[in-house]
């Protein structure tokens, strides 16, 4: 691990969870992300394999919740699972010494209304908090595609924040979702944080696709459609742990950009 001053953002990776900590070392991480499940699966955590190596191991560490959790739909099937397994998930994250827990900020069908996708979210707090609580911070990631969703245009957010600020929720930036949610890289820090106040962790991703195309397709760093030296100036101005959550045969080299480039 590289011996950072005080002001530089830790730099790291999504990586496998099998051995997270091979990963990091492999590709140079200071801190990680990683999934407790099956991303596309409703299953509830386990116990990790090297809960105490990650323990002790110094690395900052998220977790990532499932992607098929939706705390703000109306359908109930989908709704009610999800805030249980984002309790269990944020209890198993906290089990081995996560800093946080990244959720996707959610949508709602086409015609719903959206004001009932925040006060679904306030629900979710609601019923966190009558089961001992999150036992640390849930993370709320903005997204990149949908036209009813609950954290792609920084119009929705600020809603959403209205609803749930109050429990202490957290923010996880994503450059490459801003982007192909047709929000602008260039002083998108300043505008967030005068919506939540602000960024505990950055997801330093280039796109694949055009901007405001809605597609969440991440690419390596200079790979894509946006300009590196964005990906940069957001990760320096939000001043928050960043990770890459590119292509992995990339990671050593987005990592050693960004830290280049915030030298």
């Amino acid at each position: 691990m590289r011996s950072v001053p005080p002001s530089a953002p830790l730099i790291g990776a999504h990586v496998d969870s099998a051995d997270p900590l091979t990963a990091a070392a492999a590709c140079g991480a200071e801190v990680i992300q990683f999934f407790l499940t099956d991303p596309q699966s409703y299953a509830a955590p386990k116990p990790h394999a090297h809960a105490d190596a990650i323990r002790a191991s110094g690395l900052e560490i998220y977790i990532h919740s499932p992607y098929r959790l939706n705390v703000a739909t109306m359908n109930n099937r989908i709704r009610i699972p999800s805030r249980k397994l984002l309790l269990q998930h944020a209890q198993a994250a906290a089990e081995i010494g996560a800093k946080g827990l990244v959720v996707h900020g959610g949508h709602m069908d086409k015609g719903d209304d959206l004001a009932a996708g925040f006060a679904n979210w306030r629900k979710t707090f609601a019923y966190a908090q009558e089961n001992g609580g999150f036992p640390l911070p849930i993370l709320i990631e903005n997204t990149a595609g949908g036209d009813n969703a609950c954290a792609r245009r920084f119009d929705a957010l600020a809603r959403l924040w209205d609803a749930v600020a109050e429990f202490g929720a957290g923010f996880c930036l994503d450059t490459c979702h801003a982007h192909a949610a047709g929000e602008d890289l260039s002083g998108i820090v300043d505008r967030v944080l005068s919506i939540t106040g602000r960024i505990d962790l950055v997801h330093a991703n280039d796109s694949r696709d055009p901007f405001d195309s809605g597609a969440d397709r991440h690419d390596n760093i200079g790979k894509g459609h946006i300009d590196p030296n964005l990906i940069v100036d957001v990760v320096r101005a939000a001043g928050a742990p960043a990770v890459v959550e590119t292509p992995a045969a990339g990671h050593s080299a987005d990592i050693s950009l960004l830290r280049a480039g915030i030298a």
